[in-house]
């Protein structure tokens, strides 16, 4: 019963893990922007009075930039840049505009590469003369998204567990069961782990150029942005990581092909050899992320990119080193050893004590406060990475119980019943292939069976094979008789499949911006959009505006009332709140609130507004721009479930 019932296991929690990876990935949805524009020059919504001779546009960290990355277009959607845009200063960026442009809106449109290889886009509106209609109906580009965004996740995904796999799984059998070299399964693992790192290395660096600029499947094979890619600090990174590769594979091929063959005194040199230069290797892997990734910008990069290899190094041996141990437990047909299970326990329990060394070093710099466990993305992944952590060491806890048993416990032997049935089986092999053995001529057996055996080398092949198919099944009998094993058996696998998990959360959690850089640029941008406001609208009214509508979305529970606050609703920078209530005036949680405000006297908009969720019922937005004064329509979409939503709209007067 258990031999049928532990494959099926093992079947629905891999699917389960499947299924978890697949909904992160789906729903990380497009790179969020780990660079944020925190001022430009002209202001966004501000009319000017002349054209301005170039368009300044200021982020909270260095960018990489290309001929298309900064682009303004006039009313009728022309360019009316001129030349590449240029470093001015810091971290702004500037491009010159054409001479002697009409009045109108213009459209700014940006897409540039942040520090840490993550693309960014977006856009916004500036007015000479008087704002106008725009034929411009982009508000921004989308980058990262899409069917490239897809595939660049998931061979982020494959990268990551790839290294996990090779690295953990050699250092399992180089410092915990040396004798694993020889068993087939491990070797598997290991290389369909190098396999799987190497494959999504070249698979990334093909879509890295159109993932950062068109998003276009198309351009995947495009030598020109292959060569741009080559060129940038991403492409360095991966090109690197292919050449250690290639280190690796040798590696491999020593630890697998001649190590289990070595005497006693060569293998002791050739362990230390291998030692030194496995961790060479699998260092300079790790730091290919750090050296273009979170760890490489920001606050403290000297200290974070080798606490990051070191993060790194402790995660594949943690549940690199599992897997290893997984396998060898389901699927080798040599018993994995007390005392290699022992080693590698505590192997782990040093990597869990590096992991949260370096974890909380890790978090400090990239949250900055507590506040951004909860107000930020980042912060969000980050409490569910650090649950499934937590859940992880608890497993792991009855794991070490089950090893302490197996410590505590001699090596089981084969019961009496047992070894009569081994003896039985292999009576009954060695009579019917001694009844095989008869002579040509008479039909009788031969006076000397076995010598006829050995002077047959297939006959004793056969034989050879049929007694150590007897003592490879006593051995997996014994192996599965023993309860303390099948219980590490169990434990181990249930930590495999919480490893899997976390392994796509932390994929999505380094596509996620980081919460200090999320909350320094937010701060940066309303006080860039405050005072940009006072100066626009010092002739403007003010007053805080709201307006409420009553909604139905036809479903069974699709009725309330939306009330929408703009403050000072003026001209310029506004904050908005957005309140969603049941007919009784309970707050109602609802998936989706956006926002239009079209002014059509001067066919303007509609200009969509997407607020953020701050609680149940509430939505929020700042620095929502009102480009000029007037009669403006605002329209509300609200969805209650999957498949229903309604628009209402009311007309206010703002500025």
């Amino acid at each position: 019963m258990t031999q049928t019932t532990t494959p099926r296991r093992m079947r629905i929690l891999v699917l389960l893990c499947l299924t978890v990876i697949g909904v992160l990935l789906a729903g990380a949805g497009p790179a969020s922007a780990h660079a944020a524009l925190t001022g430009s020059d002209p202001a966004q919504g501000v009319v000017v009075d002349t054209a301005p001779s170039q368009v300044t546009l200021t982020f909270s960290e260095k960018v990489a930039t290309s001929d298309d990355s900064l682009r303004v277009l006039d009313p009728k959607g022309k360019r009316v840049d001129a030349g590449n845009p240029a470093n001015v200063s810091g971290t702004s960026y500037a491009v010159k505009l054409k001479g002697g442009l009409s009045d109108g809106t213009y459209t700014v449109s940006w897409q540039v590469v942040s520090a840490d290889s993550h693309p960014v886009a977006g856009a916004f509106t500036f007015s000479i003369g008087a704002p106008s209609s725009t034929s411009v109906k982009a508000v921004g580009q989308e980058v990262g998204g899409g069917v490239v965004g897809w595939l660049y996740g998931f061979g982020r995904y494959m990268s990551y567990a790839g290294f996990i796999v090779m690295v953990g799984g050699a250092a399992f059998v180089l410092a915990c069961w040396q004798r694993g070299s020889g068993v087939r399964p491990l070797q598997r693992l290991v290389v369909s782990g190098w396999l799987s790192l190497t494959a999504a290395t070249l698979l990334l660096l093909l879509l890295r150029g159109s993932y950062t600029s068109t998003g276009k499947v198309g351009d995947i094979f495009d030598l020109g942005l292959l060569g741009q890619v080559l060129q940038t600090k991403t492409g360095a990174a991966l090109v690197s990581r292919l050449l250690l590769l290639a280190a690796a594979a040798l590696f491999i091929a020593v630890l697998f092909g001649a190590y289990d063959k070595r005497e006693d005194e060569e293998k002791r040199d050739l362990t230390f050899g291998l030692a030194i230069g496995g961790f060479v290797v699998s260092a300079g892997l790790a730091a290919s992320w750090a050296m273009a990734e979170h760890a490489s910008t920001g606050l403290q990069p000297g200290i974070a990119m080798p606490v990051d290899v070191v993060h790194l190094l402790a995660v594949a041996a943690w549940l690199g080193g599992l897997c290893a141990l997984l396998v060898a437990l389901y699927r080798s047909d040599t018993p994995v050893e007390t005392a290699a299970v022992r080693r590698f326990s505590q192997v782990a329990f040093c990597s869990v004590l590096a992991l949260v060394a370096t974890g909380i070093y890790q978090s400090w710099r990239q949250l900055g406060s507590w506040s951004a466990f909860t107000d930020t993305s980042y912060g969000q992944l980050l409490l569910v990475k650090i649950g499934l952590v937590a859940l992880l060491v608890g497993i792991a806890f009855f794991s070490r119980r089950w090893t302490a048993r197996l410590a505590d416990t001699a090596p089981a032997e084969v019961r009496p019943r047992e070894k009569a049935r081994v003896s039985a089986s292999t009576s009954t092999a060695d009579a019917r292939t001694g009844a095989r053995k008869t002579t040509s001529g008479g039909g009788k057996n031969t006076a000397d069976g076995s010598s006829k055996a050995s002077g047959d080398p297939e006959r004793a092949a056969q034989l050879a094979r049929q007694r150590a198919a007897v003592d490879i099944a006593r051995q997996k009998r014994q192996r599965d008789a023993d309860p303390h094993r099948f219980g590490l058996r169990r434990s181990v696998l249930a930590e495999a499949g919480v490893a899997v998990a976390l392994l796509a959360v932390t994929t999505v959690l380094t596509q996620t911006e980081p919460g200090r850089t999320a909350q320094q640029a937010e701060a940066a941008a309303s006080s860039s959009a405050a005072s940009s406001s006072a100066d626009s609208s010092s002739d403007a009214s003010s007053g805080a505006l709201t307006l409420t509508m009553p909604f139905d979305t036809g479903g069974s529970d699709g009725k309330g009332v939306v009330s929408v606050d703009v403050d000072p609703a003026r001209v310029g920078g506004n904050e908005m709140h957005v309140y969603v209530t049941r007919p009784n005036g309970r707050a109602f949680d609802v998936p989706e609130v956006k926002l239009a405000f079209t002014l059509e006297a001067k066919k303007i908009g509609p200009l969509p507004v997407t607020p953020d969720r701050i609680t149940t019922g509430h939505w929020s937005a700042k620095n929502v721009q009102i480009p000029m004064a007037g009669d403006w329509k605002v329209a509300v979409t609200v969805r209650t479930s999957d498949i229903d939503q309604v628009t209402v709209s009311k007309n206010a007067q703002i500025g």
